[in-house]
Parts: structure tokens; sequence; C-alpha cells
């Protein structure tokens, strides 16, 4: 009996196993609560609550254009209420990721949105609308989600109770019809957004912001040790030990005032750093990444450094200022050192403003910390060697002389500063597609710099303030080969190469006008569709009817394709092909990822263009359908009317999926002949995975 019953209940599991690993691959990881409350007479509080699952991510309503979907609340007109001000989020998580350039902001765990609106009326009244979101976790997303609210409002204050309690629940009347699928039965299109794998889990947030941070004061510091190698701090570092030397009688003394010096310096920065933070505050990094503004003022700014540096000019301080705080280096106690190290911060504000602005626009990302910390780390390095050669005078002995390599170490960051600078007009010029700065322009401009940083360390090129170089040591000889092997690491680009170390400050591969690789694989397609061929490599433009959206749409690595589900099914069927289906989108990164790293392998290209008919499904198109094109949803009841909408509900109703990249091979009656597959790098599982697809399709044909 016992045997029995195990036997049965084995069975019982391995035949319920498909359906619930099926079932389980709809992913909802953010559930929504409701709740309301009053401010006063005629005006309430409207709370949004998102609960996110551990290791997924709800995006911020601030991200710029081009980037993932944004949080956004849509309030149903009424003239009951008026919304006063935006809705508020909670401070969220910062990151910068390379694959949409920009700032990413989201949160994890929980976050709580409020929204405060004017009672208009006398009498009850209802505040309805949709919040429209997305979710990642370090792998996968979600399509973007709409979730109904519906907030019944008094107009008296003693029943407020009761409304509050209505409100806060999981979902609104509306999706309680069906609560396990709450929130994802208002899915309609996907943009599976940036480049998830840059996501750490929930847990390690705080982690990563704080290695963030660290990084960000290993940067300063390493840059306030080169602020001490230039030409108006180097030399005085003999004279500031001098000076707390000189009382030989009281060493005790003089070592206190250095420490007093030093804490000083760190302390004059880090107030620098301060203003910074509190002036540009928490929302500047948005401005930052979306306005032409700030990122063409910084790019001036960068090339008035970068001419400072050249020896131009010099950044002056007014006389005034300095002669003051000399004076001041008089006095005794805590004052004299204090006001002594704000005299050196303002002698040599002409080599160190540069590095220091250079730091302060790193740090302008809207974190509070980041400006603070960044000039903790440059104060610290900077005051450091005056310290302590005022502790060890004997040191001094050590130190190289001043001479013509200190104004060589301006130079060399004169350069620097244009390379970088570049990066702030790049910003402006695809945000607002002025067009002035291509991907092939900026790499040419790259490597013009830097092959002239090579030659000026090699003493090619002089600058009026330079001694000439008769000969170099193996310091610079080092510097020099660092250099060229860079320049020649750029020279590729120039023809499309990707140049994948320096992603994050390029333009992206779209802006390059003559890209080697796209024209090689168009001609390579070209000459092979003109070769006389059997049926089983015929592609689909030669027989089939030419493909619908092909206007906005396109297929990588110059593969031919469909972008309708319904006339990719009637040409395999006319080829007698497998069907490839890729469900994908616009922002999906990772479908991007899969392209350039699985698609491109020569092995896989060969059978995606020989051997299936494909089928890319965008779920995150707007293009509206025409009305004989709509479809109603089997699995929520709505009308799709979009591109996006109407292939995200079909990836959903028929294979239970709302994750991209997302693919199935399926026969020429739209029946799936093998497991589907998701994302995998691994090139030679993709392989597998067409090749059983390909075999299973033609055991039964």
């Amino acid at each position: 009996m016992n045997r029995r019953f195990i036997v049965i209940l084995l069975g019982f599991i391995v035949f319920l196993g498909p359906f619930s690993q099926n079932y389980a691959q709809i992913l909802d990881p953010v559930k929504w609560s409701f709740s309301s409350q009053r401010i006063s007479s005629d005006e309430f509080e409207l709370n949004f609550t998102a609960k996110i699952e551990k290791n997924w991510h709800l995006y911020s309503q601030y991200i710029p254009e081009g980037g993932p979907i944004p949080t956004t609340f849509t309030f149903e007109p009424s003239p009951n209420y008026k919304l006063i001000g935006k809705t508020i989020e909670p401070k969220p998580h910062k990151m910068f990721d390379r694959n949409f350039e920009m700032e990413v902001q989201y949160f994890d765990g929980q976050a709580v949105f409020k929204q405060r609106i004017k009672s208009l009326t006398q009498q009850s009244f209802n505040v309805r609308g949709t919040v429209e979101f997305m979710a990642c976790d370090d792998s996968r997303c979600i399509p973007p989600v709409e979730v109904d609210f519906d907030f019944a409002l008094s107009a008296s204050p003693e029943s407020d109770q009761a409304i509050v309690g209505i409100q806060n629940t999981e979902t609104t009347p509306k999706e309680n019809v069906d609560s396990s699928t709450a929130s994802i039965a208002k899915i309609y299109n996907s943009t599976p957004l940036t480049d998830t794998s840059t996501l750490s889990a929930s847990p390690s947030k705080e982690e990563a912001e704080s290695s963030g941070l660290w990084v960000f004061f290993w940067i300063s510091f390493l840059g306030g040790l080169v602020a001490i190698l230039t030409p108006c701090v180097f030399p005085m570092i003999p004279m500031t030990v001098s000076f707390f030397m000189h009382d030989e009688e009281n060493k005790k003394k003089a070592r206190r005032q250095a420490f007093i010096y030093g804490l000083s310096i760190i302390l004059i920065y880090t107030i620098v750093g301060t203003i910074v933070a509190l002036t540009l505050g928490p929302n500047f990094a948005n401005f930052l990444s979306t306005h032409w503004l700030p990122n063409l003022f910084f790019f001036i700014i960068f090339m008035v450094f970068a001419a400072s540096f050249f020896g131009a000019f010099e950044l002056t301080l007014p006389s005034w200022m300095v002669n003051k705080a000399d004076q001041n280096a008089e006095k005794g106690g805590f004052l004299g050192p204090f006001f002594m190290a704000f005299t050196l911060v303002l002698v040599s504000f002409s080599c160190t403003a540069p590095i220091v602005g250079t730091i302060l626009v790193a740090s302008a990302s809207g974190e509070i910390l980041k400006p603070i910390i960044g000039m903790v780390g440059f104060g610290l390095a900077f005051a450091l060697p005056f310290t302590l050669f005022a502790l060890f005078p004997s040191w001094l002995s050590s130190l190289p002389k001043s001479g013509g390599w200190l104004n060589s170490v301006k130079v060399v960051l004169g350069f620097i500063e244009v390379a970088f600078g570049l990066k702030f007009l790049s910003v402006a010029d695809q945000t607002y597609h002025w067009g002035i700065l291509d991907r092939e322009i900026y790499i040419a401009i790259w490597i013009v710099v830097f092959t002239l940083m090579g030659f000026y360390l090699l003493g090619k090129i002089r600058f009026k303030h330079d001694d000439e170089v008769h000969h170099i040591g193996v310091g610079r000889l080092t510097l020099v080969i660092a250099t060229f092997s860079f320049v020649i690491y750029l020279l590729p680009g120039m023809w499309g190469a990707p140049l994948k170390a320096l992603s994050g400050y390029l333009p992206p591969q779209s802006s390059h006008d003559f890209d080697l690789n796209q024209i090689i694989r168009e001609n390579v397609s070209a000459n092979f569709n003109a070769l006389p061929r059997i049926n089983a490599t015929t592609t689909p433009s030669e027989q089939c009817d030419k493909p619908k959206y092909a206007d906005i749409f396109h297929l990588p690595h110059g593969l031919e394709g469909y972008f309708d589900y319904e006339q990719g099914l009637a040409c395999a069927k006319k080829l007698n092909k497998p069907i490839f289906i890729d469900f994908t989108g616009h922002g999906c990164v990772n479908c991007r990822e899969m392209e350039a790293r699985v698609w491109s392998d020569p092995k896989v290209l060969q059978r995606l263009r020989n051997d299936f008919v494909i089928i890319a499904l965008y779920v995150d198109d707007k293009t509206p359908l025409p009305e004989d094109e709509w479809v109603v949803s089997s699995y929520d009841g709505k009308v799709k009317k979009t591109i996006g909408k109407k292939y995200a509900d079909f990836q959903i109703s028929r294979f239970n999926v709302n994750a991209q990249p997302y693919y199935v091979i399926l026969d020429t009656n739209g029946q799936p002949l093998i497991p589907p597959k998701a994302y995998d790098l691994n090139i030679d599982n993709f392989i597998s995975f067409l090749e059983a697809g390909k075999q299973a399709f033609y055991k039964i044909n």
C-alpha cells in the first residue's frame, strides 16, 4: 500500500512538473498596495507602495530618454480634484550604465511613492489611474506593466479611516478578479532594459555603493598626488617645511602645527566638496544626463583647463585674497597653520583648479557624499607630503629637483583634459542629435590627441614653458610606449571595431558612418543571395512576400526575416522550413548581447541564415496597429492596439513567459518542436539548440 502510494505520488509529481515549471516562468516581482491619508480639510496624500522581490529592481520615475522604461503614474482627469506638484519618490540607488551611457536610478526591497491632491468638491470622490513600471533582476526583465489604482476619498474626515482600510490592499478591486496574476495582467509592451548583469543582488546594494565611493576616493587621492607634481605646488614643499622647522627650540610645537596645517588642507577641500554637494543636490544627475547646457558648459570648462595646462594663460585668484590669507598666516595658535594652508590652496590654484574641477564634475551624479568623498581624497593626498616632510625634514634630500619635468606633468594633464572633455560634448550631441561628434570623429580626435601626447613625451613637441629634452629616462619611455600602444588600439575603431574597453566613453556604434564590418556583412549577404542555391538555402526574400515593418525593424548581421508572426508563418510553410522566433525589444541589452556575442559566430549565423525562417517579435514597440489587426487578449481580456502589446501578449498567452530574450523553434503549424531557450552566452549551447530544432523538424517532415 505504501509502495503504491509512493508510485502514484511520484507519477503525479512527474505529471505536474512541466506545468508547474512553465507556470513559474510568469514573473510577477513587484506587488503594489495603495493607501490614502488626509493632510488637511481639503488635501490628501496618496501612497503607492511597491514591494519588490529579492534580487529584483524597479526603476525610478526619472530616467533619461533612451534608457529603460521609468515608473510612471497617470491620473484620470477629474473636476473633483487637482494634483499638487509631482509624484514624490524615495531616494533611489544610482549606477552608471555603459550600455545606455547614462546614470540609471532604481529601487529594491520596498519603495513608497507619494502624491498630494487638493479636493475641489464637497462630496466623496475617486482618484483613478494607472502606474506603469518595469523590473529586472540580474539576468532578465519583465515587460512594462500597468496596474490600476482607485482611491475612494471621502468629503468628511470622520469616514477617512474606513477608506484607508479599503485602499491598503495588494491590488485594486478590478485586479482582484485574478489575484494570482494581479500586476502581470496589465502587461502590454516591453523594454528589457539595461544590462542587468551590472546590477547586483539587492542584499549587496549598499556594498556596491560603498565600493563605488571607495573607488572614487582613490581616484581623487591619485588626483591629489598628481597635483603635487605640478610647478606651482612641488617647489613649495621645502619652503613650507622650512617654515615649520625654523623654531628649533620647540620641535614638539612645530610638529603639532604641521599636523594642524595638513588637517586644514583636508578641511578646506572638504568644505569645497560639501558646498558642491549641497548646491547641486540629488536632482542634478538627471539634469546633467539629459540637458545640453551643463554638458556643453563642462566641455568648455575642460577645454579652458587644458588651455591653462598648455600654458596659454594661468588661472589666478584675486591678489587681495591671497595677500589677506598670507597676512593671517602670521597668527599663532591654530589660526596660523590654517591660514597658511589656505594660502597654499589659493597660491596653487592655477595648477590644482583643473584637477579639482575635474573631480567635482565627475562627482556631479546627485549623490550627496560623492563630491565630499572626492575632496577628502584629494585633500588627503595633497596634504600628505607637506605633513610628512614637516615631521621628517631629513626626507627632503631625497626629493628630485624642480625643473622642466614639472611643466611636462601639466602638459600631459592638458592632453588628458581634452580627451575626457569630449565626453560632455558627445552626451549633448547624442541627446539632441546635432550630428557634430559621431563615433569616428570622436575616435579620430582621440587618436590625434594621444599621438601628439606621445610625441610631446618624446620631446618632439615643445610648449613655451618647456625645457629642451636631450634624452628621456625609463619612466618617460614607459609613458611613451603606453601612449602609442593606446593609439594603435584606437586605430581599428575608425573602421568600426567595437573597442569594448572604451565603450563607456565613446559614442554608440550606431553613430559610426563607415562601419567596415557592416559593409562586409552586407556585401557577403548580397553575393550570397546572388549565387544559385537549392531550396534549403533559399532566403525568405526570394520566394515570400516582402516583410512588413522592415522600415522600422532590422535583423543583425545582414540576416533576413519577418517581424509579423502570421507573415513569417506563411513563409515557413512555403519554404518548408522551421521557424525561429526571437522575442526581443528595442531596449533589450541582453538581446543585443546575444546578437553580438552568440549570433555573430559563423556557425550560428550560417544556421540562422540557411535553416530557419526568422521571426523577430518586438514586445516593446509602440507602433499602432490598424484597427482590423487589433487583438483581444485571451490572458487578460484587454484589446492590444500596438505591435509591442500584441506580441508581448502573444508571448505570455502562448508560452507563459514574459522575459526577453526568449527563443522558440516552431514547425510550420506553429507548434513548438523543442523546449525554448532564454539568455545564454554559451555558443555551443546555442548551436545545439538550433541543431535540435532542425532535426526535430525534419523528423516529422
